[in-house]
This record gives C-alpha cells, structure tokens and sequence, in this order.
C-alpha cells in the first residue's frame, strides 16, 4: 500500500482491483487539500492503467477508523475562506473535480461506508456505482447548517436520490440513518458493520465475473443519461457559486456559530 500525500492510501491487487483508503482518521477522515489531491492522484493511477496490461478493473473506496468520511476540514475550510477568491474557486474546483472524476471513471467504484458520512461524502458516494453501509451509519448533506450549499456535488445527489430527496435532506441539513439511506437510495445493502468488508468483497467478485468491456461501456451509457452528464460549463458555474458562498457573510456567520457551539444569528427557535 502506497500512500498518496498520507491523506489517501492506494493499494492495487493482481486482479486489478484498486483500494483507496481515506486515512485522515484522527479527524474522522474530514476532506483538505491533501486528501483531495490524493482522491485526484488515485483517479490519475486508475485511468492511466486502464491503457496498460494491468488494467485497473474497480476501484473500492473505504475510510480508516470509526467513520468513512466528516465532510470539509473546517480549519482548512476557514483558511480558505479568508484567503483570495482565486483560492477559493480553486478550492471548489478541486472538490468538485474529485466527485465528478469518481463518476466519471469508466471502471465501477464501490464504496464500503462505516459510521458518519455527512457533506461532501454524501457527493463521494453518490458518485461510486455501488454502496454499502454499516448498520450503525448516519448521514447528512449539511452545507446549509453553516451557511453554505452544496452545488458541486447535486448533479451526483440527484442521481443517486433524487431531486424530490435532495429538496428535503439538501435543504433541512437533517440527519438519517442507514435504514432511511437504503430507503431514498444513497446507499444499496446495509449490513452489520462487522460483515462490511465480506459484502463488499461479494460485490468485487461479481463485478469481475462480468466483462470489463461491457461493463465500462454499461457504465458510460448510465452516466450520459444522467443529471451527472453536465457540461464543462455548467460544472464550472457549480464551482462559481460554491466558491462565492463560501465567503458569503453568511457562511462566516455558520462556521463562527459552529465552531462556538451555538446556534447562528438566523435559528429561530
């Protein structure tokens, strides 16, 4: 297992089946800068082999330790909202790109979810082909608790819940359990968190029964016909508006509230 920036490890088997271990866990895998260029230089490895004689052939996405992954870094996500707004629309680039890379890579992404998955994870996978979860997972898209939104990873959502589900947990911030994730189909199986990795590894085994060809061309077809299918341009006004709000004052109103532990100027009780 090789580590790409220590955030993101890659390990690639002699079936052609390419672990990506999200490996922040001392704060539960929450998302920087580094980890984001790991995710990106995991991509880079899977799509470069995919013209060599080691093909890649699915990529499995787990996290290390007691959950899969925490949303943004906020220490990280207030560095960059204070720094320039060339920063920040690098920033969203870079998140964004990362999502939109995983559904976009023509081999199947399978992601294996323990404990939390809130924010940008929620966009991670909806973005994998398939999902499972432990029974103990808890989810939540809650951008809009700090005053910021989603845009970069609702084309993703949309696909995997749909928009009537995204309206509701996009715009509540809610939380939801596994049972509710499986319901409006964020995630496929939900199984005891100790038979996760057994049931992921079942998966694994039927995606390379199956035909690597048919499968890629399968999942390209899927994909187009999708709300994923945006253009260069709207992905980038995604990226616009998710940079802007980040230095909105309302997003630096949210993340003080947040990091003070008290409710923010618009909570009414």
């Amino acid at each position: 297992m090789r580590p790409l920036a220590d955030a993101v490890l890659l390990e690639v088997d002699d079936r052609g089946v390419a672990t990506v271990t999200l490996n922040r866990p001392e704060v539960n895998n929450a998302y920087d800068e580094a980890m984001l260029r790991g995710v990106h230089a995991a991509v880079d490895a899977a799509e470069a082999s995919l013209t060599t004689d080691s093909p890649v052939r699915c990529v499995v996405l787990r996290g290390n330790g007691r959950h899969f992954q925490a949303g943004a870094d906020l220490h990280w996500l207030n560095a960059v909202r204070t720094g320039s707004p060339e920063d920040n629309l690098a920033a969203s680039d870079l998140t964004g790109s990362a999502v939109r890379r995983l559904s976009q890579l023509n081999v199947p992404v399978v992601a294996l979810v323990q404990g939390a998955c809130f924010g940008g994870g929620t966009g991670v996978l909806a973005a994998a082909d398939v999902v499972l979860c432990g029974e103990d997972s808890v989810f939540s898209i809650a951008e809009v608790r700090w005053g910021l939104h989603a845009s970069i990873i609702l084309p993703q959502l949309a696909d995997a819940i749909g928009a009537r589900q995204v309206r509701r947990y996009a715009l509540t911030g809610e939380r939801f359990d596994a049972a509710e994730a499986r319901r409006i189909g964020l995630v496929h199986d939900v199984v005891p968190r100790e038979a996760l990795e057994e049931r992921g590894a079942a998966v694994v085994e039927a995606i390379l029964a199956s035909g690597p060809g048919a499968v890629s061309t399968t999942k390209r077809i899927a994909r187009d016909l999708s709300w994923t299918a945006v253009d260069d341009a709207e992905f980038t006004d995604l990226v616009a508006e998710h940079s802007a709000a980040r230095q909105s004052p309302e997003a630096a109103e949210g993340l003080a509230a947040f990091a003070e532990k008290r409710p923010p100027a618009w909570a009414v009780n």
